[in-house]
């Protein structure tokens, strides 16, 4: 507080003192003009912070794997428009292709391994955006798998090679011991051909039915896989 003297040598109060200037006592402030100051500035500084936004989503794991009644912890990572990139802990919805086979929980990314095991697709979304990954599900103690041709538990067991013509297709299954029982393993695994312009198989019902297409020839091997221990092949010889 600033004090000023008159010329008459009395000592009078005439107002605010501050940066060397007096400024009449209704300018001087008050707490809450102060606080106004301070709340104004607080605002207009925002203006120089630019919150980044959301520009893709990934997921860790990329391909996830889980045993049959077990379960795994997946995780969103955003990438921002900043190039940063952390971790989407919350606002995430995720879901799953075919909870037969992987359940999740569709707020936490929890997934389930289930029934006789197989693949689902995974989504997760958020702020409108989206990101997938293909996760398996797998028994965890398999035997004997093969694959054999004909239906479940019938016909030739395990098959090596299937002679045919072209234009032609056949029935197929994967099959494994689990507890000391049979089980049909079809749907559950992965079938891939060698060349799949040519030969293919359908595994999307058991048996599965794999085709030699009318200007196929020569021989193709046909992968089955199942969960990431278990795999066989055979051969299509197309003459």
């Amino acid at each position: 507080m600033g004090m000023s003297f008159g010329e008459d040598g009395g000592r009078q109060r005439r107002g605010w003192l501050a940066g060397g200037h007096v400024f009449p006592k209704r300018w001087r402030p008050t707490v809450a003009f102060a606080a106004l100051v301070i709340a104004a500035f607080g605002v207009s500084c925002k203006g120089f912070f630019v919150t980044p936004t959301l520009d893709s989503i990934s997921l860790q794991p990329p391909s996830p794997s889980v045993q049959v009644g077990e379960t795994e912890d997946l995780q969103a990572w955003g990438t921002y428009s900043d190039e940063s990139r952390s971790q989407i802990t919350s606002g995430v919805v995720w879901s799953s292709s075919d909870i037969s086979t992987v359940s999740i929980d569709s707020s936490s990314g929890v997934i389930t391994g289930e029934g006789n095991g197989g693949t689902a697709t995974i989504t997760a979304a958020a702020q409108g955006l989206s990101a997938t990954a293909t996760a398996t599900s797998y028994l965890g103690s398999i035997s004997n798998f093969e694959v054999c041709k004909g239906t479940f538990n019938t016909g030739t067991c395990p098959i090596s090679t299937w002679s045919t013509g072209d234009g032609t297709d056949a029935t197929f299954y994967a099959t494994g011991i689990y507890n000391g029982n049979s089980i049909d393993l079809t749907t559950s695994s992965t079938w891939s051909s060698s060349d799949s312009t040519y030969v293919y198989c359908d595994n999307s019902s058991s048996p599965a039915t794999c085709y030699a297409e009318s200007d196929a020839s020569g021989s193709y091997t046909i992968t089955v896989t199942y969960g990431s221990s278990y795999s066989a092949t055979f051969t299509i010889s197309v003459n």
